[in-house]
């Protein structure tokens, strides 16, 4: 039996260990082949390491355009997509949690079905709804149609129903306003769930090259996976060096964001049974 119990083990360490290559592989050349010059870039069979570790790279790939501009559009669009989101999220989700009013059925019904909904099959209405306001070009467009998340309200009610009626009833006796409650008593309380929601729609919509890409064709509001895409353009398609440094760039701050929040997430998980 501990032979058999040893080889499981084994063939599970195993098992996560393959499954972590695979996933860190490809930053792990990406990283290599920003550091490489460019004859590097186009040996075989390729080499792992630089033989000159080349920073000029990400000199060039930042200056080969408004990256700048890119990067700031970036933040401004992402930080107003998750404020939008988390004012509208948490009302709704507290809404269908805790209120049993006339039509929450077919409402929750209609949150779960847009849940559902690629987004390749609505962004042709939405384009041609912004385009007859006349927002094409703007932050608006980029920002406004993220205002919310239905998988974020589902995520976010099924927390908030998970919160002891005692408490809220507690809180109410003591005049708390429901406004109060909210968001001093169960957003606190649904700390895991807003904090992991938050990162992967960071790293969601800081990536997104496709929407960026259908409401905007001005440099000045284009976002940095767009600026990341004509480096390939500019450079012929072959400066393959100046390409990934680009990407490290675009990676970076995600990294940033996911190394300060690691602990949190962590600590916010163990640490979420209702006291």
């Amino acid at each position: 039996m501990k032979i058999k119990k040893y080889i499981l083990k084994g063939l599970e360490k195993a098992g996560l260990i393959l499954v972590m290559a695979i996933f860190v592989f490809p930053f792990l050349w990406m990283a290599s082949t920003s550091l490489k010059s460019l004859q590097e870039t186009l040996i075989f069979p390729p080499k792992w390491l630089p033989d000159k570790i080349m920073i000029e790279n990400f000199v060039k790939a930042w200056s080969s355009g408004p990256f700048l501009r890119y990067f700031l559009n970036s933040v401004f669009v992402t930080i107003g997509i998750l404020v939008l989101q988390f004012l509208t999220m948490v009302p709704a989700a507290y809404a269908f949690a805790r209120y049993k009013f006339k039509g929450y059925k077919l409402l929750f019904a209609i949150v779960l079905v847009a849940l559902m909904i690629p987004e390749q099959i609505t962004f042709l209405p939405v384009y041609l709804q912004m385009s007859s306001w006349k927002l094409l070009n703007t932050y608006i467009p980029l920002i406004l149609p993220y205002g919310t998340s239905a998988f974020g309200i589902f995520l976010l009610r099924q927390s908030f129903m998970q919160v002891p009626d005692e408490i809220i009833e507690a809180a109410r006796l003591d005049d708390a306003s429901e406004w109060k409650i909210m968001w001093n008593i169960m957003v606190p309380m649904a700390k895991p769930v807003l904090v992991t929601f938050g990162l992967f729609s960071f790293i969601y919509h800081w990536n997104d090259y496709f929407w960026p890409l259908v409401m905007t064709n001005s440099e000045a509001i284009r976002t940095l996976p767009i600026g990341i895409a004509m480096l390939k353009d500019t450079e012929g398609g072959v400066a393959w060096n100046i390409v990934m440094a680009g990407n490290m760039i675009l990676v970076l701050p995600i990294l940033i964001v996911f190394f300060f929040a690691q602990k949190q997430i962590i600590k916010a998980f163990v640490y979420s049974g209702i006291k």
